[in-house]
């Protein structure tokens, strides 16, 4: 898809987005065995991550940028509980493991779908109100808001394509 939409004289393909609409849908059904309603992507202004669960991957090589997957803890709570078949504390070391793993699995067939070469990092989570993340600055950041029967969460994207 080659639409784009003009934010502040710098472009973001939208193409890209659907590509996290299509990996988070199709992750969460497989995983999860859960249906994910996505709404109206729009763009983000503050460096905040919208809740105080986040867990950020890093893309590199044709295609450059991050992916944050946010959760209200108490989302990111059941979700982990539904991979995992049981519950996790939050305090355990096991459970930024699996929001980490979610969020992996989110990017990576995200990336499949770039038609660029890219690679991803290890998911780096961070739990807790009031941090902010840094991101590219000469691209805008597009928040994709997801429901699911487990609660609300939202996936920061702000990628592009490197010269």
């Amino acid at each position: 898809m080659s639409t784009t939409v003009q934010s502040t004289a710098k472009t973001f393909t939208v193409g890209m987005v659907v590509h996290f609409v299509t990996a988070v849908r199709e992750v969460f059904s497989t995983m999860l065995s859960t249906t994910v309603s996505v709404a109206t992507p729009h763009q983000k202004h503050s460096p905040s991550p919208t809740y105080d669960v986040s867990a950020i991957i890093g893309i590199s090589g044709q295609v450059v940028g991050s992916m944050v997957l946010s959760f209200e803890l108490a989302t990111a709570a059941k979700i982990v509980a539904a991979l995992s078949g049981s519950p996790i504390s939050p305090d355990s070391p096991d459970f930024p493991d699996a929001v980490g793993e979610i969020a992996n699995m989110i990017a990576g067939s995200a990336k499949k779908h770039f038609g660029a070469t890219a690679s991803i990092s290890i998911p780096s989570i961070v739990m807790g109100g009031g941090h902010t993340l840094a991101r590219l600055h000469d691209q805008p950041c597009i928040v994709i808001p997801c429901n699911t029967d487990h609660g609300r969460f939202v996936i920061e994207v702000s990628v592009k394509a490197n010269a």
